[in-house]
């Protein structure tokens, strides 16, 4: 079908973003995987943690963030430089991530 939405592709882009700004909203602490996953959450109802954690760890292989593996489990993340340029629009944002056209 020639123009069809590819709405996983979409969901896991927009995914993407949310999670930038929920971080770019927690620094300089960085946040905890249960409060971003509630903020995507607040989204997609449906969203998973397995969900949320292949989105952060697309963005850490990018550079975007770093993440901290707790040793009972739990994952918690930080922006980068880079992650806080994207959010502040300071820097080009490649293809994958759902950021909006600067609109100011």
């Amino acid at each position: 079908m020639i123009g069809a939405i590819d709405t996983a592709k979409a969901r896991r882009e927009s995914m993407r973003w949310a999670v930038l700004l929920t971080l770019n909203n927690a620094r300089p602490i960085g946040a905890h995987e249960a409060l971003i996953l509630s903020t995507i959450q607040s989204i997609y109802s449906d969203a998973t943690q397995r969900e949320l954690r292949c989105e952060l760890d697309y963005l850490r292989d990018r550079s975007l963030l770093s993440i901290k593996v707790e040793p009972h489990g739990p994952w918690s993340a930080d922006l980068t430089r880079l992650g806080v340029d994207i959010v502040e629009y300071t820097v080009d944002c490649q293809p994958g991530i759902a950021r909006p056209a600067k609109y100011f």
